[in-house]
């Protein structure tokens, strides 16, 4: 009798990589456990965290993502563009659009196709929030005090805390605790930025569950929206933004109703789990 193998795919965006598990057939999540040995660099596939892919009505897939600590995160802009490259790639008939379920919704992405694969991905975040359960008190927390710097928090479906004037630099030294600090009830994710001479932002993300990664998608979003609050990005443009992996593009509703992130994807390789 031969053993049960499971056929995995690692993708990146930006350097934030993932493993992608399609389990649209069973239907069965992976526990913690699991996401954890998958992720570990040493001992694993290792990742920033795991993307199980399942089945849901109306819509391609429904995607996990399971963070590197174990955890769940609601939304994550990277993972979501590797799944669509996934999907899309296997679908045979080379969509132009495609539907995919998260914890913040169905959302809609664009697809670029070059030479018969997925080259760029441009995906409808939904709206920007600055009221959630997720957010300090409730919210908004705009241009706010919080453990010695000045942070705005932004829903992107997941929880953010932007801090406008603090340099990347110091992501290493703070994310670690302002991510556990106790005004944010499930944990934040972090981003630390910086104007870029040459227009728009320069971001560096402590992400919550995973530490510093080099992109984060949904945190270059809410870098964006605190940015064009504070008025030092224009709303309705296309704003680039610079992270440790490469450079994403963001675009945001002057009613915070919908925010657009643009950026490439890419297949890395493909192996079995034993």
């Amino acid at each position: 009798m031969q053993p049960f193998v499971e056929r995995f795919f690692k993708y990146h965006g930006l350097g934030n990589d993932f493993v992608v598990l399609d389990r649209r057939a069973s239907g069965v999540d992976v526990d913690a456990d699991t996401s954890r040995r998958l992720c570990d660099r040493h001992f694993g596939v290792g990742a920033d965290g795991v993307l199980t892919v399942l089945p849901h009505a109306g819509a391609a897939g429904r995607m996990v993502v399971h963070n590197a600590d174990g955890s769940i995160a609601e939304m994550c802009g990277n993972g979501l563009r590797c799944v669509v490259k996934y999907v899309a790639e296997r679908a045979g008939d080379h969509p132009a659009r495609l539907d995919i379920a998260t914890g913040a919704g169905v959302l809609t992405s664009e697809l670029e196709w070059q030479a018969g694969q997925v080259e760029r991905v441009t995906v409808a975040m939904g709206p920007a929030r600055l009221s959630a359960r997720s957010l300090p008190n409730g919210g908004p927390f705009v241009q706010q005090p919080i453990d010695g710097v000045i942070g705005t928090a932004v829903s992107m479906g997941n929880p953010h805390l932007v801090l406008l004037a603090t340099p990347p630099a110091e992501a290493a030294r703070l994310g670690p605790g302002l991510e556990r600090h106790p005004l944010f009830v499930d944990r934040a994710n972090v981003e630390f930025v910086e104007p870029r001479p040459e227009g728009g932002l320069r971001v560096t993300v402590w992400e919550r569950g995973v530490g510093l990664t080099l992109a984060c998608g949904t945190g270059a979003c809410a870098a964006v929206v605190a940015s064009a609050l504070a008025g030092q990005s224009p709303f309705d443009a296309w704003v680039p933004v610079e992270l440790p992996g490469g450079r994403l593009e963001l675009r945001v509703a002057a009613d915070l109703s919908q925010v657009w992130l643009r950026g490439p994807v890419r297949f890395v390789y493909e192996g079995v789990l034993p």
